[in-house]
């Protein structure tokens, strides 16, 4: 029950927490992207931008909200069998909020080119290169088989940068233990209407709108 652990993260008492304490909680919410739908263009269109925001993503908050609800009647009475059978909603529509939340702030009108400073020496370090680095990225998110994530995280542990692939909405840290530093979207929703089935050219357009200076900013927070 790794998703449990990681899902519920943000008050580590949750799944035992007072009736009380789960009732007063917040509903998540879809989260307000920080530049226009067509403010990506070329590289990803409005109308792409505007569907995987306001429908694809807004669909996984509700269905979040109302597995939590439905998990937290179920712990109020005890219910261990109903609460175990909400877990694979509350890993598939809590990972795809989690991812989503990340993706928006990872990429930027303004961004592409190299990270710099730290970054870039953790990256030169663990993959010998920036070019190699991005090479690497490419190629596992090419790969991911059906629909999922390609991944940049931080070993902790091993104070090294990893990538990694993750299958559906899998919450990086939640199933592998890397803190999330850059996420690549490879559903067929974040690119088939304008790169249709190629997502090799929907990868090599996306490295023109990443915002370095969060994937940075993530990293300067993982390492404290």
């Amino acid at each position: 029950l790794l998703v449990c652990f990681f899902f519920f993260s943000r008050s580590s008492a949750k799944l035992v927490a007072p009736l009380g304490y789960l009732v007063s909680r917040q509903k998540h919410t879809l989260p307000d992207l920080p530049y226009d739908y067509a403010a990506l263009e070329p590289h990803i269109n409005a109308e792409i931008m505007q569907l995987h925001h306001s429908k694809h993503h807004a669909t996984y908050v509700n269905n979040l909200n109302v597995a939590e609800e439905k998990y937290k009647e179920a712990l109020a009475k005890g219910d261990v069998t109903t609460q175990v059978s909400l877990q694979p909603a509350l890993k598939f529509n809590g990972g795809g909020h989690i991812n989503h939340t990340i993706f928006w702030t990872n990429l930027s009108p303004n961004g592409g080119g190299e990270p710099k400073g730290e970054l870039m020496e953790a990256i030169k370090r663990d993959f010998g290169s920036f070019a190699n680095f991005k090479e690497k990225l490419t190629a596992v998110s090419v790969g991911v088989q059906g629909s999922g994530w390609g991944w940049l995280g931080y070993n902790k542990e091993q104070g090294r940068l990893q990538i990694a692939a993750c299958a559906n909405q899998d919450p990086l840290q939640g199933t592998t233990g890397l803190i999330p530093l850059l996420g690549i979207d490879v559903w067929e929703h974040a690119y088939y209407l304008q790169y249709k089935n190629v997502r090799p050219d929907y990868l090599k357009a996306i490295w023109n709108v990443i915002n370095w200076e969060n994937v940075s900013s993530r990293y300067a927070t993982c390492k404290k």
